[in-house]
């Protein structure tokens, strides 16, 4: 069995939820804040977010999400590929 590589395992992640986050953006900025509302209502099982969407974030606040989503998602992905690495030396 082949080991994964930890590094561009966590980029892959951390990568892959910066797109995410960017469509977030892409949604908000072209549904307003009734259909963003309504998308993320539907999402999450009719989980009410309407008091909790803010349609007017700070740019700077943008630039941190994808800073912070990109941090998270790569060590969750490192995490994932250091785990399934060392469960294959068990073996």
């Amino acid at each position: 069995m082949n080991s994964i590589n930890i590094r561009k395992f966590g980029f892959a992640t951390g990568a892959t939820g910066v797109i995410l986050y960017f469509g977030c953006v892409l949604l908000m900025l072209t549904v307003g804040q009734e259909g963003t509302v309504q998308f993320f209502n539907n999402l999450l099982h009719g989980l009410d977010t309407s008091s909790i969407i803010r349609m007017d974030v700070p740019i700077q606040e943008v630039f941190y999400g994808i800073v912070q989503t990109f941090a998270l998602g790569w060590l969750v992905g490192a995490c994932i590929a250091g785990i399934y690495n060392f469960s294959l030396k068990r073996k």
